[in-house]
């Protein structure tokens, strides 16, 4: 069963992600921000990350996404960064950030699930 971390500051997107994939043979785990997130990631070793870029703390989804992909234990893991953020060069901030796909809100529950589908 493959590991997915989910990683947003609102509650009511967190819920909606989790509700789209709840009965799809994931195991889900979420954190409210990136500090959360990377302390997480140790013990749950996720195949997928779903990261909000803009969020509290010390670390944005953009600044956790290099870390996951600079650390050799990690940088397997697929990062589907999420974002309101949809000009072109937001999007290629999170692919230069080492995302393997930017998907921009609102999105739909299908397009999200076919995006995973794909990746993991």
């Amino acid at each position: 069963m493959k590991r997915v971390l989910i990683v947003e500051d609102q509650p009511e997107i967190r819920e909606l992600i989790h509700m789209t994939l709840e009965f799809e043979n994931y195991e889900l785990h979420e954190a409210p921000n990136g500090d959360a997130a990377l302390q997480m990631i140790e013990k749950v070793k996720p195949d997928l990350l779903l990261l909000d870029v803009m969020m509290p703390g010390s670390l944005n989804g953009l600044e956790l996404c290099k870390r996951v992909k600079a650390d050799p234990n990690h940088k397997k893991a697929k990062v589907v960064m999420l974002s309101a953020r949809s000009q072109a060069s937001d999007r290629q901030a999170g692919l230069t950030a080492g995302a393997d796909a930017y998907l921009s809100k609102p999105f739909s529950p299908r397009e999200l699930l076919q995006l995973i589908t794909r990746m993991v």
